[in-house]
């Protein structure tokens, strides 16, 4: 490993977006850089608040320089309107890592929690406690979008291994 291999793990959203940073340390393990949520304002309108989910992921990249970024695939919800919105979103976060020169991965739900836990469909408490485990984070992750958006990155970097021993 000749670069530092830092992740930015994303799950999409407009009105609030998980986002998780991990660094692999020289033990092999994973440490957790940083993480939380973005939030937009409702008051604004949905152009403005895509502007600043984009603002704030080209922030997070410019700040940690990530080597990959890690975003979560949609999969089907009860609300139409809002799935769309959020897929708009998720666009916008497409767009600010390939602009920035960055490789993307992307993972279902079900991968992620496969990764993580070894089980398809495991629970969020489930995940989170593996997250907290695995990244050696005292007590519970306070947000479950940030949670998410470290187990996106933590399953970029399992799938980056796996991409370096075939």
């Amino acid at each position: 490993m000749s670069k530092q291999e830092i992740i930015l793990g994303i799950d999409p959203g407009f009105g609030r977006m998980g986002y998780g940073v991990i660094e692999k340390m020289k033990t092999g393990e994973w440490q957790a850089l940083d993480y939380g949520c973005i939030n937009t304002s409702p008051k604004k309108s949905f152009v403005e608040r895509l502007q600043e989910v984009c603002e704030a992921v080209e922030l997070l990249i410019k700040k940690y320089k990530p080597t990959v970024v890690g975003v979560e695939k949609l999969y089907f919800a009860r609300n139409v309107t809002t799935a769309i919105e959020v897929a708009q979103a998720r666009g916008v976060i497409l767009l600010c890592a390939v602009q920035a020169g960055l490789p993307v991965d992307e993972f279902t739900p079900q991968q992620v929690k496969q990764a993580i836990t070894g089980y398809g469909k495991a629970e969020k408490i489930q995940m989170q406690k593996m997250v907290a485990i695995i990244l050696k984070i005292k007590g519970k992750i306070k947000s479950d979008d940030a949670a998410d958006a470290l187990a996106i990155a933590l399953c970029t970097g399992q799938s980056l291994w796996l991409k370096k021993t075939k």
